[in-house]
């Protein structure tokens, strides 16, 4: 059974204009399923997973190119990036939108060649997995998140009420259509299999991996600190890597979907690059996985339930962004006094801050460390406190809590 998807609607009015269409995220999030649902039925389809067909479009691009002809839709377009040349030739001959749908499972610009060939004819969307909306048929009528009352009203009339251990085991299974579709999966030998391809399939190929145990090693050390600043140095002595090897695992973690790197908001540019960004897995399940966690009653009652918690929720409202097609303008703030709040969207100039507790009874107290914002060049709009309360109430001056199942 297919589950909507948000995508849909910016997916395809970005088709009307655009001659090729990419649809990037990690192995498994439903990118081709997304597309061939989504695909008119003349669109014909091609898979680059395929050896002989990823050797045709490798070895000769043109003869590829007069075989699969626009429309077409081209899964994993990273194992032939010799196609690209040919692709911009055919769409600049062209003219027509949208006969190029593409799929990879790794970030666009960092695709050898792409940027160059396609500029200013592709359209570029990210897909992750299953949002909370997604998975309970929800997302209709709702926008990219934000605190603000405009945006807040309508999703609190359709709250879904989220008991812990309800939302644990939400976190726990994670957010792969596989497991959403299948409740009887099992969710250890779906996670087991799924890194084992992943290293065999793509690791294999862009991170130069000798030694296949040390980047498991890596992966779990990096499941181990979402929701933390980013410490390059202790990352590599825990996984026992040098501090080059862990920077390039690192960044091919990020570019292929598998995890977010959250950076800090900053009024100067060049400062607010070199300050540690925060590391969050981008899926809960494969999260909880990596690092142990037998059960949703043992992932809530131990150490990392806040962690996960706060991963979870900056993940759920990422997805509401990027499954409509929008930039996710999303900082975190810290100071030298060490006071942080856990994320800024920046609209219009504005900043809204929110804050993410595990807590049903959130302080007074929690709103007030949206007071160090002042100092910052932009005004600041309303925030709010994302817990586990029931309903929504003021809890400071422009400061509200938020239920999770109202993200």
């Amino acid at each position: 059974m297919y589950i909507t998807r948000t995508l849909g609607p910016a997916f395809l009015d970005a088709a009307a204009h655009f001659p090729v269409m990419l649809v990037t995220g990690a192995r498994q999030v439903g990118k081709t399923t997304f597309l061939r649902e989504t695909a008119h039925p003349g669109r014909s389809y091609v898979s680059l997973d395929d050896p002989l067909v990823k050797d045709l479009a490798r070895n000769d691009p043109a003869l590829f190119m007069q075989r699969y002809p626009g429309p077409v839709l081209i899964d994993e377009i990273q194992y032939a990036p010799e196609l690209l040349p040919y692709i911009k030739l055919a769409v600049d001959k062209s003219g027509e939108p949208g006969q190029f749908w593409l799929t990879g499972s790794q970030q666009f610009h960092l695709m050898r060649d792409v940027s160059e060939s396609l500029a200013g004819r592709v359209g570029i969307f990210h897909l992750l997995g299953l949002s909370r909306r997604e998975q309970d048929g929800q997302s209709e009528g709702h926008g990219p998140f934000l605190p603000t009352p405009e945006v807040l009203e309508p999703r609190l009339r359709d709250v879904l009420p989220l008991p812990l251990p309800a939302l644990y085991s939400r976190i726990w299974r994670g957010s792969y259509p596989a497991l959403i579709r299948d409740p009887q999966m099992d969710r250890d030998l779906y996670f087991s299999s799924y890194v084992q391809t992943y290293l065999q399939r793509d690791v294999r190929d862009l991170a130069r991996v000798g030694d296949e145990t040390a980047f498991l090693r890596f992966i779990r050390a990096c499941a181990a600190r979402t929701a933390q600043l980013l410490n390059l140095a202790d990352l590599a002595r825990d996984a026992d890597v040098a501090p080059n090897t862990a920077k390039h695992w690192l960044s091919v973690l990020e570019t292929s979907g598998i995890l977010y790197l959250l950076e800090p908001y900053h009024t100067n540019v060049t400062k607010r690059l070199v300050k540690a960004p925060k590391l969050y897995f981008l899926d809960t399940g494969l999260c909880s996985w990596l690092t142990g966690w037998s059960s949703p009653e043992a992932l809530e009652a131990g150490a990392a339930s806040g962690p996960i918690l706060e991963t979870w929720i900056l993940v759920e409202i990422l997805k509401s962004w990027w499954h409509r097609g929008k930039r996710a303008p999303f900082y975190f703030y810290r100071d030298r006094d060490k006071k942080e709040v856990d994320l800024l969207i920046v609209r219009d100039d504005a900043i809204y801050p929110l804050e993410f507790k595990k807590s049903a009874s959130p302080s007074p107290e929690t709103a007030r460390q949206f007071r160090v914002l002042s100092r910052l060049d932009r005004p600041v709009g309303p925030g709010g406190v994302v817990c586990l309360v029931e309903s929504s109430l003021p809890l400071a001056e422009g400061v509200v809590t938020i239920p999770v199942g109202a993200i």
